[in-house]
């Protein structure tokens, strides 16, 4: 039987289209994302049945998915992580896993879940991906109250990634089984990043990749790619998603060529323009070609969990960011609030493992698919109002730092010395 590439071609013009429409609606407050999933929930059996996730478009949809993690393990700052900022990220993370877990057995209790533990890690997470453009365009992103979100969103991506391949992706059936798998992955992540990084001290090594950067060779380019293909395959022999893989290689990349040097933006530009210029897109919109629509639309009990996941994910990742007024103000913690309920590529990710898996019904799903995309849709816009309140100079009056607005592009870190970070009770100042 011969492959049809119909899907293909009819998601590939959805990916044209959706740029299309937020270059000529520039004020419309919905990241593309969003906006993708949404247009392939129309294209799809649910409404217009043009398309459907056949085999080509699983193939790309799974590469997306894929590039879609790498690129958010390169976008994590790790030296940012060991600065004061995670301190208090990580006391407001803690409070945020505790609500979760809290909430998913309630919800259990309720009746609504039969996986509290699968929910609990869904509503802990962030997309920091969705949030540096709104930081970006709000002149946030290098002020310490810009820095303490992405590095609370960091966070939110790390943990639930790390829990939801030891709890649900793992195929050891004890727990002394998936963590001696985990740590034998890590230690083996570990050594192939030490190992490439000694390669990448070679000076002979350095003017090989910079004489073959404008070339058809592309090496730099070739050999990331490959490591985040090698540490994919490798994650999933040792029992555990591919995502799991993908998002190490994004770190080990991010610390071997940007950590501690000038990054090359010419090559993250490449990374990115594969990624978001194709692979990625085909992912967001193939998960709305297989979103059950119209059996969210039938089920009138998994219709009502919608909004009552939006309110959890709202409370779970919002509570916590009380803990910043000290440090940025009233109005950036409120908006800072915002910004951590907003959810979406882990949402669509856990949930479709928790499908393959039996331990979601498709109803949950969708439902927690729905409120991810309301979260993305309406969270964010509610924090630009925030932050964008005439009157208020950007940085003044807060208790943060002002910044320029300049801030980081594709995961290159920030384009000059950021400014101070905020204090934080019984933390001293230090340079993320």
């Amino acid at each position: 039987m011969p492959i049809s590439f119909n899907s293909v071609l009819i998601i590939a013009a959805v990916s044209v289209l959706v740029p299309v429409v937020l270059g000529l609606l520039p004020r419309l407050p919905v990241p593309g994302a969003v906006l993708e999933v949404m247009a392939g929930i129309v294209v799809g059996p649910s409404v217009l049945n043009w398309a459907r996730v056949d085999a080509p478009v699983e193939v790309l949809s799974t590469l997306g998915l894929g590039m879609l993690l790498f690129l958010a393990g390169l976008e994590i700052d790790v030296e940012r992580l060991r600065s004061g900022l995670a301190r208090l990220a990580g006391l407001a993370f803690a409070l945020s896993a505790g609500l979760a877990l809290a909430a998913g057995f309630l919800l259990r209790a309720a009746g609504l879940v039969n996986r509290p533990v699968l929910i609990a890690i869904i509503v802990m997470s962030t997309s920091a991906g969705l949030l540096l453009p709104l930081l970006k365009d709000a002149g946030e992103a290098a002020t310490g109250f810009g820095q303490l979100v992405m590095t609370a969103a960091a966070l939110a991506e790390i943990v639930p990634i790390l829990l939801l391949s030891l709890l649900f992706s793992a195929t050891s059936k004890t727990v002394g089984g998936k963590l001696v798998s985990l740590v034998v992955f890590v230690l083996l992540i570990a050594l192939i990043g030490l190992a490439v990084a000694e390669v990448r001290r070679v000076p002979r090594l350095d003017r090989l990749l910079d004489h073959l950067e404008r070339r058809s060779g592309q090496l730099r380019v070739r050999a990331t790619l490959t490591l985040a293909l090698g540490c994919g395959v490798l994650a999933y022999r040792f029992g555990f998603a591919s995502i799991l893989g993908a998002f190490a290689a994004g770190l080990l990349t991010r610390i071997i060529e940007v950590s501690g040097r000038e990054p090359n933006r010419e090559f993250l530009a490449k990374l990115e323009g594969i990624g978001f210029g194709f692979l990625i897109p085909v992912f967001f919109i193939s998960t709305g070609v297989a979103f059950q629509l119209k059996g969210l639309l039938t089920d009138p009990a998994a219709l009502a969990r919608v909004p009552l996941f939006l309110v959890v994910l709202l409370l779970v990742r919002g509570l916590p960011a009380l803990f910043y007024v000290r440090a940025v103000g009233r109005r950036r913690a409120a908006a800072g609030a915002l910004l951590q309920a907003t959810t979406l590529t882990f949402v669509i990710v856990a949930t479709a493992i928790g499908v393959q898996t039996g331990k979601l019904t498709p109803a949950s799903a969708a439902a927690l698919i729905a409120a991810g995309l309301l979260s993305a849709a309406l969270f964010p816009a509610g924090a630009a109002r925030l932050l964008a309140r005439p009157g208020r100079r950007a940085g003044a009056g807060d208790g943060a730092g002002a910044g320029d607005g300049a801030g980081h592009s594709g995961g290159g870190g920030p384009e000059g010395p950021p400014p101070p970070e905020p204090r934080a009770t019984g933390s001293s100042p230090g340079q993320p």
